[in-house]
């Protein structure tokens, strides 16, 4: 007979997890907002174990600081953002290169498939998704998990502000052009194309967020995000 006494605890946890990272990551929780364990409990219906256990591991992954006995938002960092850019600049022409070397015809059809699959849908959360997917997927096709882990940690901590990446159907289409020409030059086997290719399209990305977040960011401060980082003022 299964043991069943930590299943409700267990499921619920998960799911007020899922919930709250939503929120949070679609913005309906904003960037700086203090959350309460029992305003969690109202909210999603859940008990105070299960909600201090998904606290705990949105802290982990940094999308919410622990101070006191008050929970923040993590407010939108400028400086945390160009220092990921940093990263994601090292790590994924790395990751290319080995994706060039090991990946298979089939690992890579799969990819493929993956980013065609994405293309017709033109909503914004669908952008959010090819952008994920398809980043990952490459990743993973270096054979290197620790390389994909940091890049996947990486895209979580920028998750909210790509979707003012991928705010229009322009931008993501240019999105979706660049990931292609990035998969068909792994496909050729030339390694110093792609890695070109996704050091600009991480480059690029960077920067024309940053420039969008300093234009509106007066904006975005009225409508109750917190805004931090090099440009404060």
């Amino acid at each position: 007979m299964t043991d069943t006494t930590d299943a409700a605890p267990v499921s619920q946890t998960a799911q007020l997890y899922d919930n709250l990272r939503a929120a949070i990551l679609t913005l309906d929780i904003a960037p700086g907002e203090r959350i309460s364990e029992r305003g969690l409990e109202a909210r999603f219906h859940a008990s105070r174990t299960p909600v201090r256990a998904a606290l705990s591991r949105l802290e982990r992954e940094g999308l919410i600081l622990h101070e006191g006995r008050s929970w923040t938002v993590t407010p939108i960092d400028l400086d945390e953002i160009a220092s990921l850019a940093e990263l994601r600049g090292i790590l994924e022409p790395a990751a290319v290169r080995l994706a060039v070397q090991r990946a298979t015809p089939e690992q890579l059809a799969e990819v493929r498939g993956h980013l065609d699959a994405l293309r017709p849908t033109p909503d914004q959360q669908a952008g959010i998704r090819m952008g994920s997917t398809f980043h990952l997927d490459l990743a993973a096709l270096g054979g290197n998990r620790f390389v994909t882990d940091a890049i996947a940690d990486a895209l979580t901590r920028l998750e909210r502000t790509r979707w003012i990446e991928v705010r229009t159907p322009e931008a993501r289409d240019a999105a979706w052009d660049e990931h292609s020409a990035i998969i068909d030059a792994v496909c050729d086997g030339d390694a110093d194309r792609a890695a070109e290719l996704v050091a600009a399209h991480v480059a690029g990305t960077n920067d024309r967020l940053l420039s969008w977040i300093a234009q509106e960011r007066r904006r975005l401060r009225g409508a109750g995000m917190t805004i931090v980082g090099a440009t404060e003022g």
